[in-house]
């Protein structure tokens, strides 16, 4: 493999990425209001002490949540925009891979997201210490919950958004279609967030782990079935 190629194709995403306004407002705004919002709950909202920690902690996970719909529009758009607008052919016409491709592209659609999630998620740290360090008497964060979110969980979860939406842009012509079948993906991790708000899981490092375990088989299984659907002959010959 070609990792300059990679990193060639990846650029050329990247730059388009910081062209589309829509896409990059998406992607940067969406992790900062929430990042500013989920604290401004803390401080209008009188929290029980006793329960504050593991409040905290399912505020911390709707960063994983962030790290499944941002990747979405961008990964989406890569291909299946490219393929409206007519920029797609000449990069499946060239020498490099289907494996250089679509590296290329899943880095491109994960780097903004990931960088983007880490930035939202320091300022609702910080903001979230100010907020609740007369009521704890110590600063919350950093724990190693919040890490093994943010180091483990969030990573694995953009590359399964990234492959899952691949694999659905490999399968539809219409960028709209590809970011409502591959913006699905939230159901399940909004689920989790919604039980662990109820009490009726607790966002601990023993669930972090076992949704770590699913995410990376997933990822392993996702990352196969990309690349047999990936097919340049056919996108080139029978995309409409």
């Amino acid at each position: 493999m070609d990792l300059e190629m990679v990193w060639t194709i990846a650029s050329k995403d990247l730059r388009l990425f910081r062209r589309k306004k829509s896409l990059f407002y998406a992607v940067v705004l969406f992790p900062l209001i929430i990042s500013i919002g989920l604290p401004g709950i803390i401080w209008l909202v009188n929290i029980p002490v006793d329960i504050l920690a593991d409040i905290l902690n399912s505020f911390s996970f709707f960063f994983v949540i962030i790290a499944t719909i941002t990747p979405t529009a961008i990964s989406s758009y890569t291909i299946v925009g490219e393929k409206v607008e007519k920029s797609l052919e000449p990069l499946l016409a060239t020498p490099a891979t289907d494996e250089e491709i679509l590296l290329g592209k899943s880095l491109a659609s994960s780097i903004p997201p990931l960088v983007a999630v880490y930035i939202g998620a320091t300022v609702f740290m910080i903001l979230s210490d100010i907020l609740t360090y007369g009521n704890l008497g110590y600063p919350y964060y950093p724990n190693w919950t919040v890490a093994l979110i943010l180091l483990v969980v969030t990573p694995l979860t953009v590359i399964f958004s990234v492959e899952l939406n691949v694999l659905v842009s490999a399968r539809v012509n219409d960028v709209r279609t590809a970011s409502h079948i591959g913006g699905l993906i939230v159901l399940p991790f909004a689920g989790i967030y919604v039980l662990s708000e109820i009490r009726l899981i607790l966002i601990d490092t023993t669930t972090l782990a076992i949704v770590s375990v699913i995410l990376l088989i997933a990822d392993v299984v996702l990352f196969y079935l990309s690349q047999a659907t990936f097919r340049r002959e056919e996108i080139l010959t029978k995309w409409k």
